[in-house]
């Protein structure tokens, strides 16, 4: 099983972080941003999850309308903005910068990963409900649009996995900071779900999105703006791509579909 490069590379950080080196205050800031990292990455999640399951017709923003309407739009908008920002190259200078001292650029994996929680968690917590409610499954329906939104998430799940555990949880900076070593990314993922597609971390995202069982206008908007950005934002990682593996990622994108897998013959 080791011998699988994605999980070989969890249980080298791992087994390197607990046996740190020498340096408390190195090893209680990398403790302390780690559980601010992870318990925020929780809460994110869940609140994802529980706030689209019942399509966004419970939350805790209260503010009147009309004025909802620009809260709930600055909410929306908030993620994707920062999101592509601190991915480019000037913007992973400014997730160094954000710690300052001599492990900003160690750290910059968890702080980014600290940054997108706290967004999305106030996204969905933040949010002001229309009150409106189009549809909501019943019966053997419901139950079914349940299994799948669940199986939606397995697959997010998965595809985040086959990118890198690490880096997609934000564990890899803390962590590296703990075993005082560099920080190892994994190469251009090819393994598991991305055999398939480019974007299956995208298109999952997209899938949760669309796979609940309450509909209001507030689901509608969130559906419709973020499938739009899962669609066309990959497009400027891809240049990153292009620009860092050069041929690599040229053959790669020559056989692998962007965000459709192709019907394979025998």
């Amino acid at each position: 099983m080791t011998e699988d490069p994605r999980i070989a590379r969890l249980i080298t950080l791992i087994r390197a972080a607990m046996s740190p080196p020498q340096g408390a205050g190195r090893v209680l800031m990398a403790l302390g941003l780690g559980v601010l990292c992870h318990a925020l990455f929780a809460a994110a999640v869940l609140s994802m999850i529980l706030a689209m399951f019942f399509g966004l017709s419970q939350s805790f923003g209260a503010v009147p309308w009309p004025w909802a309407i620009l809260a709930n739009v600055a909410l929306i908008v908030q993620f994707p903005l920062a999101h592509s920002i601190l991915l480019t190259k000037r913007g992973n200078g400014i997730l160094q910068r954000l710690i300052s001292g001599p492990h900003g650029a160690t750290l910059a994996t968890t702080t980014y990963a600290i940054i997108a929680s706290a967004q999305l968690l106030a996204l969905f917590t933040l949010w002001t409900p229309s009150g409106i409610v189009w549809w909501q499954a019943e019966g053997a329906i419901f139950w079914a649009i349940s299994t799948a939104y669940a199986v939606a998430w397995l697959i997010l799940g998965k595809a985040s996995f086959d990118a890198g555990a690490e880096v997609q949880s934000g564990a890899l900076g803390w962590m590296s900071l703990m075993a005082r070593i560099r920080p190892v990314f994994p190469e251009m993922p090819t393994q598991g779900l991305f055999r398939l597609i480019r974007q299956p971390i995208y298109v999952a995202f997209a899938l949760t999105l669309w796979l609940v069982p309450v509909w209001t206008p507030d689901q509608l908007a969130l559906a419709v703006c973020y499938t739009a950005y899962c669609l066309f934002a990959p497009r400027l990682k891809e240049r990153r791509f292009a620009a860092r593996y050069g041929a690599k990622f040229d053959s790669y994108k020559a056989t692998v579909p962007y965000i459709l897998p192709r019907k394979r013959g025998k």
